[in-house]
Formats: C-alpha cells, structure tokens, sequence
C-alpha cells in the first residue's frame, strides 16, 4: 500500500505539490491523471525519496522508501526510461541492478523475457528505440518481483501491440494482490485498465475514486433521439425543462431529461420515436470537464485560469 498524507513540495516561489493525501491500495490498478504541471512527477518523486517533501509525509507499507533494505523486492519504479549508460548491453544494466540486492542471473533473463528484449539483451542500450527503452525500464522495475508498482507513462512509445501487453501485464500484476500505481495521458487507455483514479491538478487533489464514478461525476447527462417529428418533440422537451440540440441530419440530442421521460412525452403527444439511445460519457470527456480550472500550459485561445494558491 502506498499512502501519502499531506504531501508538500515547492520549488522557490511555485508549489508543485500541496498538502496532498490519497491512498493507493493493492490488488487493482489504480491510475494517476492530471493535466501538464500538475505534480504528477514529482509526487511519484516524493513516493520514492528523490525528492524530499516540505511537509507532510509518504510511506509504502508504512515505511519511507529509504528505509527499505533491499528496495527493489520491495518496489519497482519506472520514472525515466532512458536513464541508462548508454555504452552497456540491457543485460549487463539489469545485472548490475541486480547484483545491489542478491538478485541472480536466472531473474535477469527471466524478466528479459518477460518484456520482448531477450534477442536484444547483448545489445547497447544506447541503440534502442523509445519503445525498447520502455520495456528495459519496465524490466528493471521487475527485476525484484516487487509488490509494490510505480510506473510513470509506461506506455510511452510502445506500438498497439506493447500497450495492450503492459495493459494486461498491469491487470494480472494487481489481480495478484500488488499495488500497481501509474500514470498516463492516455484517458481511452486509463479507461480500461485502471479500476481507480487519483486525479491531481495544480498539485491539489481533484478526486479519489473509481474510474466508473469519476466518468458519471464529470459527464452531463444527455439522450440521442431519432425521430421524424423532431420540431414538435423538440418543442414538447423544452416546455418540459429539457435542452435540446439538433444536428444537420436531424438528430437530437438533449440534456436534463432520462430517456424514460422522454418516451413517456413523446407518447402523450402521439410523437414517433426511431432511436432514444442513453449517451455513455468519456474518460476523456470527464478529465476535461474536472480538471479545467487546473489547466496550467493552456493553448492559445484557452487562457487557463488560476487555481488558489498552488502556483
């Protein structure tokens, strides 16, 4: 279990991180989203003790990461993936790391394997594509068989193929009672691996909850409806309190009324109806909507607005 309470780290004048508390607990894969310098990075940081808070505290299972004897059977980290000497092989790198905890030579190539590079293992790290350096950083936070996971942007430069393998890595990981905390951009991505979220912006918390919940929490409820009397049933809606848009091709969609109601006023006014069809919202679309004021790196046109004291 990971825990942060109270988290606080500020570089001069800019509060990266501000009295920060969450809970990341095992057996399901809990995801980190924000928007860019949202304090993401460095609260993994702060996890790990390369950077040390101005205040508050963070622990894994009740102890400071540096306090571990052999950190890497405990937790695995992947925060940079290309921080490796460029002029050793993947094999020789991860035996090194290796050789720091009694970890022996059947474990690196084990992991080799795991993660698609044992046909490139005698090779220079320095050589290797993005992707390739991804999946050596995810060896090395494997190498210890940790039960704890702290990935950062794990599937940066993988092709479909490697993200849908560390998707179902991470599942079955957390499925085997680990922790397993990462973060990405990727919200489709998120959408369908993570079972949690902690969602920071600013380097405040913006919620603590399932994904299932932060989508419902952040989507407006509207109905896509089909009909051929799409003036009078936009009419009927609208004398009933709902918003109603429609498209060129016809299509309607309205916002505060349930599909249920809608059936029941276009029946009472003999309206016919093709299609009502409830809208699922995004994890996208919910991220969006949250994190909005949160906004530090707007585009031009976005002016972001400023939240608080966190800058």
């Amino acid at each position: 279990m990971i825990e942060a309470v109270n988290l606080t780290k500020r570089y001069g004048d800019k509060t990266a991180v501000a009295d920060l508390s969450f809970t990341v607990e095992p057996g399901k894969v809990t995801g980190f989203l924000g928007p860019n310098g949202a304090g993401k990075s460095t609260t993994m940081r702060l996890l790990l003790g390369l950077d040390r808070p101005h205040g508050g505290d963070a622990t894994i299972d009740g102890r400071h990461y540096r306090d571990l004897p052999q950190p890497l059977r405990k937790v695995g980290a992947l925060l940079e993936a290309k921080a490796v000497h460029s002029g050793r092989s993947a094999y020789n790198h991860l035996l090194c790391l290796a050789q720091t905890q009694g970890i022996g030579k059947k474990r690196v190539e084990e992991v080799l394997r795991l993660v698609g590079l044992h046909d490139v293992a005698r090779k220079r790290a320095g050589g290797f594509s993005l992707g390739m350096g991804q999946r050596l950083g995810l060896a090395a936070a494997l190498l210890g068989d940790p039960a704890v996971l702290i990935l950062d942007e794990p599937v940066n430069g993988l092709d479909p193929e490697g993200i849908v393998w560390i998707r179902t890595l991470m599942k079955d990981l957390a499925a085997e009672g680990r922790t397993v905390f990462v973060s990405s951009h990727l919200m489709n991505e998120m959408a369908v691996t993570a079972e949690h979220l902690i969602v920071i912006g600013r380097g405040r918390l913006i919620a603590d909850c399932s994904t299932e919940e932060f989508i419902e929490r952040g989507r407006k409820q509207t109905v896509l409806v089909r009909t051929p009397d799409a003036e009078r049933l936009t009419k009927a809606l609208a004398r009933e309190g709902a918003t109603v848009t429609r498209d060129a091709d016809g299509e309607l969609s309205v916002a505060d009324m349930d599909a249920a109601r809608i059936g029941e006023i276009a029946a009472a006014g003999g309206l016919v109806l093709h299609e009502v069809v409830q809208q699922r919202g995004s994890l996208e679309e919910a991220f969006m909507q949250l994190t909005r004021e949160s906004v530090e790196y707007g585009a031009a046109g976005a002016e972001p607005k400023s939240q608080g004291g966190a800058e």
